[in-house]
């Protein structure tokens, strides 16, 4: 079975792709950047820094940090970040969708492990 990896390059040092939309959809579900690192497997530094770098990346943040307090701080997708995702998903599906036939054209040339 083929799929397709979409990475959009929205400018020289701007990219934006799977592993970035997982974090986002994982930070919208979990409420917390650590929670959602550990959920992918990746540490909280890593996810910080990805975290970091899509936030300095757009006009205004795509997640934004709660404030601790008794039960903890924690993290929120922004309006932006939930955008962001939306659009990114959308572009996946239509362009697996336009690329399909010729998936299927190329897929019986795969060798089979």
């Amino acid at each position: 079975m083929s799929s397709l990896s979409i990475r959009i390059d929205l400018a020289p040092e701007i990219r934006v792709g799977p592993g970035k939309i997982r974090l986002l959809e994982a930070i919208a579900e979990h409420g917390s950047i650590s929670a959602a690192g550990r959920v992918l497997g990746m540490s909280y530094r890593r996810a910080w820094l990805l975290v970091d770098e899509l936030n300095r990346s757009f006009s205004e943040p795509v997640v934004e940090g709660q404030a601790g307090g008794r039960s903890g701080g924690g993290a929120h997708v922004t309006p932006l970040g939930e955008r962001l995702i939306a659009c990114y998903r959308a572009i996946e599906r239509d362009a697996t969708a336009a690329a399909a036939q010729h998936l299927a054209g190329i897929q019986g040339a795969v060798a089979a492990h």
